[in-house]
């Protein structure tokens, strides 16, 4: 116990020594000493090591204060990190100092203690901008205020914040491109597809909105049902993988093995999933449920000779588009009808089959429509009626093809009606005053137009074994009640009331499009609004000329001793069940077609298609495959003749130098 005494005492005596060797006697240094006197009082090792602290009184910091310096602090070190990357990336060849621009952009950063990583004049200025200069003023008795100190941050962090945006710095030295602010990870969905599964299957950037792109590329929108099958079905699926399974097979939608297997697959009601007619096909297909038809009629004189080129005729140039159909009734055919139909099928291409043709003696009429929709096409039904029975020959007459189209019924139907026979030259006419209307000669043909329009009415047997979309609006005297859509063309032989000399003087004042004068004088347009003909009917406005009677192979009208009058002869005329379901989008001739008296016309509509049952007799994709054949092996030869015409025309071409 001694002992231990002992050694405390003769420790305590060596502590109190080491004292008066570093310190003299121990005395703390004075107030007014500066610190530079204190530091030379002290030993080498304690310099090194000793932190000299200010013993002038103050009151404390305050938290707050402190760590917005310290968050100061932290702005100024990424501030100069991101300067020095920048200064880095400018022309080395430039005079200018970092450090010039750094003080023309902003105040110098804090410092804490240490001294910054820049030169002499850097730290000059660090040393009046840091919270320590600001907190040891005048005589040491005064602290930077909070506001100061706050002005002082919302300085450097507003050049900072600028230098973000590539405003840091004025002058002509490169900057940086734009920084992205950091913005939250987006939500985590329930997909089963991994990232890394999905750059695996080719699901890029471009794909990933395969509606939005087929919207764009094709027009139409594959939203059929058969995707809910394939997902909305309680099992986890994924959008993208779906759509990367479209584009990369093809557009059609995908089907599962487990529906095929079903016998009930693409059979059921009308709102019934997977039924061939119903509603899921019909917007896959047509998403606004219109449909374009195209319906044409031309009277061809029983000309043999053909146009070089029906083209204009059956693809005119306004539209950007072709049609979903193409109905084509001819009056007076040509001998060979079966050229006829093949050149409609070369013309039209291989994206158009032959539903059904059907003919009537000399009336003809073809229904071509896109190869993509013969699975949603009924039977084909036609029948016929003739005006004329004293003639063997069936010139006069109608010609009527229905089918069913998803849910919507169709009706066409061509009729030549009966034409003048007076020959009486029409310069040559009389008037007479009877109920107050204007007569003249060929009038008396008026009624029986109308007896022939109320015969085809009245006999044609029309559906035979597809039912009829709405039976309870059908009338059994009237077939055009019996469909919903029913459009009827051909050539009517209305004509104007007026004598040739009074037409040629309206059609010479206004040469382009202004009839408005001669429809005054058409026949068809007073018994249509007299409800004498086509009842229910509507006509679309005409601004065409005259498609009758013209000189053969020229622009002008009769110029033989006939000098028959220019009428509006050929008509395409419409009706519908249901009110807007047919709209008109274009009616006009087609003057360029020459081997005729009569000009062809024809219309486009847009007719509005429904949904229907799978319960009725289907044509299972049936047209004519012979005639597809023909017409796409004369379409192919045609283009290499006229690809080999164009070889020897430049083979065979000659260049002479004078």
């Amino acid at each position: 116990m001694e002992g231990g005494a002992v050694q405390d005492l003769q420790a305590k005596k060596a502590g109190k020594a080491a004292k008066k060797e570093a310190g003299g006697d121990g005395a703390p240094p004075k107030i007014g000493t500066p610190i530079s006197e204190t530091l030379k009082l002290l030993p080498e090792e304690l310099k090194a090591n000793m932190k000299i602290k200010s013993i002038t009184p103050r009151p404390p910091r305050k938290p707050r204060l402190e760590r917005a310096a310290s968050l100061d602090e932290k702005s100024w070190r990424k501030w100069r990190r991101f300067r020095t990357s920048q200064e880095s990336l400018t022309d080395p060849n430039e005079t200018s100092s970092s450090n010039g621009s750094l003080q023309e952009a902003s105040p110098s950063p804090p410092t804490r203690g240490r001294a910054s990583p820049c030169n002499p004049c850097c730290q000059q200025d660090s040393s009046h901008s840091s919270p320590d200069a600001l907190e040891a003023g005048p005589g040491g008795k005064s602290r930077g205020g909070a506001s100061d100190l706050g002005k002082r941050a919302s300085e450097i962090s507003s050049a900072f914040g600028g230098l973000l945006r590539g405003k840091g710095f004025a002058g002509g030295k490169p900057r940086l491109s734009q920084i992205m602010p950091a913005r939250p990870l987006p939500p985590m969905e329930l997909n089963v597809a991994s990232h890394s599964l999905r750059t695996a299957n080719r699901i890029d950037s471009d794909c990933l909105d395969y509606r939005h792109y087929s919207q764009h590329k094709f027009g139409r929108v594959s939203s059929s049902l058969s995707d809910s099958r394939l997902q909305g079905n309680g099992t986890l699926y994924d959008n993208c993988s779906t759509d990367s399974m479209k584009s990369t097979f093809s557009v059609l939608t995908p089907i599962r093995a487990k529906d095929v297997r079903s016998r009930s697959y693409l059979e059921g009601s009308l709102l019934a999933s997977g039924a061939l007619m119903g509603a899921e096909e019909l917007s896959r297909y047509f998403p606004n449920r219109n449909m374009g038809i195209f319906v044409a009629t031309w009277n061809m004189q029983g000309q043999k000779e053909l146009p070089a080129n029906l083209d204009d005729f059956l693809l005119p140039t306004d539209p950007d588009f072709a049609q979903d159909m193409y109905v084509i009734g001819v009056q007076e055919g040509c001998p060979d009808r079966r050229e006829w139909e093949i050149r409609l099928q070369e013309t039209l291409g291989p994206h158009y089959v032959l539903l059904h043709s059907a003919a009537h003696g000399v009336l003809y009429m073809s229904v071509f429509i896109r190869r993509d929709l013969i699975w949603f096409c009924s039977e084909v039904e036609y029948a016929t009626v003739t005006t004329r029975i004293v003639s063997q020959i069936k010139t006069k007459g109608a010609l009527g093809i229905s089918f069913t189209f998803f849910g919507t019924s169709f009706l066409f139907i061509t009729s030549h009606f009966t034409c003048e026979t007076f020959a009486i030259s029409l310069r040559v006419s009389w008037r007479r005053e009877e109920q107050g209307e204007l007569w003249k000669a060929g009038d008396s043909k008026v009624n029986e137009r109308k007896l022939d329009y109320n015969k085809t009415i009245q006999a044609l047997t029309l559906p035979k074994n597809v039912p009829d979309t709405n039976p309870y609006r059908s009338s059994s005297s009237d077939v055009t009640t019996r469909f919903d859509e029913v459009f009827w063309f051909g050539d009517f032989n209305f004509r104007l009331n007026k004598d040739r000399e009074t037409v040629d003087s309206i059609l010479n004042q206004n040469p382009d499009t202004d009839v408005s004068k001669l429809l005054v004088y058409d026949q068809l347009t007073s018994e249509m609004s007299r409800g004498s003909i086509f009842k229910g009917f509507q006509e679309a406005d005409i601004h065409f000329r005259p498609s009758y009677k013209f000189d053969i192979g020229k622009d002008s009208y009769d110029t033989t001793s006939k000098q028959r009058t220019p009428s509006y002869t050929d008509r395409v005329v419409f009706r519908s069940r249901y009110k807007d379901d047919i709209q008109a989008v274009k009616y006009s001739s087609c003057p360029v077609i020459k081997t005729s008296d009569h000009r062809p016309v024809f219309a486009l509509f847009r007719v509005k298609v429904r949904p229907g049952r799978d319960n009725i007799p289907l044509a299972a994709g049936l047209f004519d495959r012979d005639l597809y054949l023909i017409g796409i092996r004369r379409r192919a030869t045609r283009e290499l003749l006229k690809r080999r015409e164009q070889k020897d025309q430049r083979s065979s071409s000659i260049c002479s130098i004078s």
